[in-house]
């Protein structure tokens, strides 16, 4: 990771003053009184300590669960990359980038409460910079387009691909879309980003692209950061495409994601490990940028606007399996025996009713009035509830409440039957909520995430390495989800791995990896 150059150090400098100024106003707004804000992360906490939860902070500041969700996300990835900062000091790509992001959800908390005033990042606003944004988005466009196509020189084989992936009828919807049939001109740009974002497309064809150990590190793992900042220039291309011009503050994180995806390709197209050129693609004139967007507003309306966000993994659609003949002789006879049973019971039950019917009409009156007269109490369900609260039904909505710490909420979700993956707890394990992570646990055979010790291991190993610790209820989730033997040899080999590198190079950082990878491994055990 290189250092930034000194106008990212300005751009920091101004996203901190953005920060300072709407912690003041919204610490106002929430009556939450005390010293300075410089810490935006102290006064969230002091907010919802002092109101009583997350729920009531969003209520205040017109936010749904997912909203604030997110919200608290961003401030902990800011946390994270800058926990300390004198002014003046080098600024790295990934500091400005975690600013800049916080940044705009504080103008997305703007926007939902008007009483919020608090100014923007300075900077220019014309149709020059607009048009640098719109040139940048659309090679950004044709980069994915031109990675996947080299992926997939066969268009035939393309197609085929694409059918077994999502589906015939989203294959033909594409092909109805598309110019003069390269499919992939008719997909959405949130088709083309999980093209090459899902996990195992990423490791077959476009990891070595992305091998740049100066890029894509703002999370743990570069595939997923690539998702997190396609999904952000998913939302940026909606601007566009609705004719509103962008920010300040989504210029410079637009300028930064670009240099962070393109880069590392652009080095492999000069090495020759690609024929992909993305900065060809930054060279098109006023009219043909303008013929690009008309085109893409056209196609995405016949394709109902690119509303949902990208996907982290393609998943293939269900398919019915074919009956065999034998199948279906045995599904004739059962359907018939279940007939002549069903008969014969209508004929018993004919023959008790005709027995019984002899009682005193009298005490059918009764009975008939006592079952009139008894009142009927309908307990509510678990999604009745939440409907109740106004929180819907859907994944989202849990992973929310998992992320505030929410206990009510996510046990009517556990109590409904919905299930859960570890990966959601991550936000929740390192503010050491405790409370909605035992629940977790008490309900862990709902957690139906497929092979989710790699990541939670990766994630634990880097928390601990950042200061956080090895705390009982990470103990226990280790040994809940991750004693099968393939974890633990795996982890094994990972401490062999770090007391390699300790000897070899015995320095502070190696030894404190070494000491990491070994508490995880006893945990295992």
């Amino acid at each position: 990771m290189h250092t930034a150059s000194h106008y990212s150090g300005d751009q920091f400098e101004h996203c901190l003053g953005v920060i300072r100024q709407a912690a003041s106003e919204i610490l106002s707004l929430l009556n939450v009184h005390g010293a300075e804000a410089k810490d935006p992360r102290w006064f969230l906490e002091q907010a919802r300590l002092n109101l009583g939860g997350w729920a009531n902070v969003a209520r205040r500041l017109n936010l749904n669960d997912a909203q604030i969700s997110d919200f608290t996300l961003q401030l902990r990835h800011l946390q994270q990359v800058v926990p300390v900062y004198e002014r003046g000091q080098a600024v790295t790509d990934n500091q400005l980038i975690a600013a800049l992001r916080f940044v705009a959800a504080l103008e997305f908390v703007r926007q939902q409460q008007p009483r919020l005033k608090f100014d923007s990042l300075p900077g220019e606003d014309g149709d020059a910079h607009q048009e640098q944004a719109q040139r940048q988005l659309r090679a950004l466009t044709l980069t994915l387009n031109a990675l996947i196509s080299q992926a997939f020189p066969d268009a035939t084989r393309l197609n085929d691909s694409l059918k077994l992936q999502f589906g015939a009828d989203s294959v033909r919807r594409w092909l109805a879309n598309s110019d003069a049939g390269d499919i992939l001109s008719g997909m959405l740009f949130s088709d083309l980003a999980l093209l090459i974002v899902d996990k195992k497309a990423f490791a077959r064809h476009y990891s070595t692209l992305f091998n740049s150990a100066s890029a894509l590190t703002f999370l743990a793992e570069q595939r997923v950061t690539l998702h997190a900042f396609l999904e952000d220039c998913r939302v940026m291309r909606n601007a566009v495409l609705a004719h509103r011009p962008l920010t300040t503050t989504e210029r410079v994180l637009l300028d930064n994601y670009q240099r962070q995806i393109a880069s590392p390709v652009q080095r492999a197209f000069e090495q020759g490990r690609t024929r992909v050129n993305p900065a060809s693609f930054m060279a098109v004139d006023s009219n043909e940028l303008h013929h690009f967007w008309e085109n893409a507003r056209s196609k995405d309306r016949a394709l109902g606007g690119d509303v949902s966000a990208v996907r982290e993994n393609i998943e293939p659609p269900k398919k019915q399996p074919v009956r065999s003949p034998e199948d279906r002789d045995q599904v004739i006879s059962t359907v018939l025996w279940c007939t002549v049973g069903v008969a014969m019971l209508v004929m018993a039950f004919a023959a008790l009713w005709m027995f019984n019917n002899v009682a005193p009409a009298e005490s059918t009156a009764q009975a008939s009035e006592a079952l009139v007269d008894a009142p009927e109490r309908e307990i509510p369900s678990p999604r009745e509830k939440l409907a109740n609260m106004g929180i819907s039904w859907d994944i989202n909505s849990l992973r929310a409440a998992i992320d505030r710490n929410d206990s009510q909420v996510t046990m009517l979700f556990l109590q409904g039957g919905m299930t859960w993956q570890l990966a959601w707890t991550e936000q929740a394990q390192s503010f050491r909520y405790d409370d909605v992570l035992e629940l977790l646990l008490r309900y862990r055979l709902q957690m139906d995430e497929p092979k989710p010790c790699r990541r939670f291991i990766s994630t634990l190993s880097h928390a601990m390495s950042n200061g956080e610790s090895l705390t009982s209820v990470r103990k226990d989730y280790l040994q809940a989800f991750c004693t099968t033997p393939a974890v633990v040899e795996r982890q094994r080999y990972n401490v062999s791995q770090a007391k390699l590198r300790a000897d070899a190079t015995p320095d502070a950082q190696n030894k404190k990896w070494l000491t990491i990878q070994s508490a995880i491994y006893s945990a295992l055990r």
